[in-house]
């Protein structure tokens, strides 16, 4: 019974072993599944509103601290360090936003840093959009020259003269055709024969016959006067 009893207990410490053995791998093999890589690192050029913007996202689980670093890149080497910032990352993603005015096409190298886990570049550079956020003005363009008033084209049909398209003037009504002369009085010694309808020599004539009147009278007085100096001789 004491020999039997030695291989069974032996048997057993040998199981529990490989038991614990297994779960320490397993363990282990979870704890590497969870532990930060680079891989759970991305990068995005983006804008907001009219400003340009770089955001890293970190979608580890473990949510291991880790060191992110943007430096702008130009023919491979670092021009400038364009800002530093810790992140946190859970399994939704956690996003870190750096303000960078960036230009077309440029590119951006990103490290980050995790102590232990990470201290890499995340692969490869990012590189931004063909177009900025913000179109540069354009000068203002010059004033286009002045062109000459353009010729009036003809039309089909020529107009009619001035003459043909006046209306002819109307005539004059009987109260304004009178001729203002004929309201103009007449002189007093004419007025007798403008009513009868005299010429003008009536006047002469009259003047003769008194004229010869006169003369006729003067005749039989001097004739009347020599019969009477005959008379008393």
């Amino acid at each position: 019974m004491a020999v039997l009893s030695v291989p069974r207990r032996a048997r057993a410490v040998r199981v529990l072993g490989v038991v614990s053995a297994s779960a320490a791998l397993a363990l282990g093999t979870a704890g590497n599944a969870l532990a930060c890589d680079i891989s759970e690192f991305s990068a995005e050029a983006k804008c907001d509103g009219d400003k340009g913007v770089i955001t890293v996202t970190d979608v580890d689980a473990a949510g291991i601290p880790a060191t992110v670093t943007v430096y702008l890149e130009n023919n491979g080497a670092d021009v400038k360090k364009v800002g530093e910032q810790e992140v946190k990352g859970s399994r939704e993603g956690t996003t870190i936003t750096f303000a960078e005015k960036w230009k077309p096409n440029a590119e951006y190298r990103i490290h980050v840093k995790a102590a232990g886990y990470v201290d890499e570049d995340i692969k490869p550079n990012l590189v931004t959009p063909a177009t900025a956020c913000k179109k540069e003005e354009e000068p203002p363009s010059a004033p286009p020259a002045s062109t000459p008033p353009a010729t009036p084209t003809p039309s089909a049909s020529p107009s009619k003269p001035a003459e043909e398209s006046e209306s002819p003037a109307p005539e004059p009504s009987e109260s304004q055709s009178t001729s203002p002369a004929a309201n103009v009085p007449a002189p007093a010694g004419d007025s007798n024969l403008a009513e009868t309808g005299a010429d003008s020599n009536t006047g002469i004539i009259a003047g003769i016959a008194a004229a010869l009147v006169v003369v006729g009278g003067g005749a039989v007085f001097f004739g009347m006067r020599r019969r009477g100096a005959n008379s008393d001789s």
